[in-house]
């Protein structure tokens, strides 16, 4: 199993210390995953893309946040939206990669993340074991690391690598 705290592998360097990395999630419980990767991402310059919700500004006070578009599950017009969001935050903060768990909002990062060459990862939520969660079969094309926290998500996406629970 893969260091929890580093999310690195030996394979890539992709997420050297003081890399830029930008987070996007929404809020609530995907925010709250990749918050349990702190001792990860402290060490590295960071942006988070999130809805402006009041558990999103507490968790994130004094974090460099832009807050997208909601509701994003199969919202057409928030995801038109995004999109623009999406391409001008890459454009001006130029990320070295972009780390996701979901939801809807991180599908426009991805999409222009793979077009502009920026790495992606995108990390399956812990609490779906049994069926894939739409916005990971929407972001897998477009991931250069699926990670999934359990072997019977691993077994759902092919390709994918087994890091373990973050809890």
């Amino acid at each position: 199993m893969a260091d929890r705290n580093t999310m690195e592998s030996t394979e890539e360097k992709t997420m050297d210390v003081g890399k830029r990395v930008l987070f996007v999630s929404s809020a609530g419980g995907h925010l709250s995953q990749l918050l349990q990767l702190r001792a990860w991402w402290a060490m590295h310059q960071r942006k988070w893309v999130t809805f402006d919700l009041p558990d999103a500004h507490s968790k994130l006070k004094g974090e460099d946040v832009t807050y997208a578009y909601h509701p994003t599950t199969r919202n057409v017009k928030n995801l038109a939206r995004n999109t623009p969001m999406a391409f001008k935050v890459l454009r001006k903060w130029k990320p070295d990669v972009i780390v996701s768990d979901g939801a809807g909002v991180a599908l426009p990062y991805f999409v222009l993340g793979k077009m502009m060459r920026i790495p992606t990862v995108y990390l399956e939520v812990y609490d779906r074991i049994d069926s894939k969660t739409l916005t990971g079969k929407l972001c897998k094309p477009f991931a250069s690391k699926f990670l999934v926290q359990w072997p019977e998500q691993q077994a759902l996406y092919t390709g994918s690598q087994l890091i373990g629970p973050l809890y």
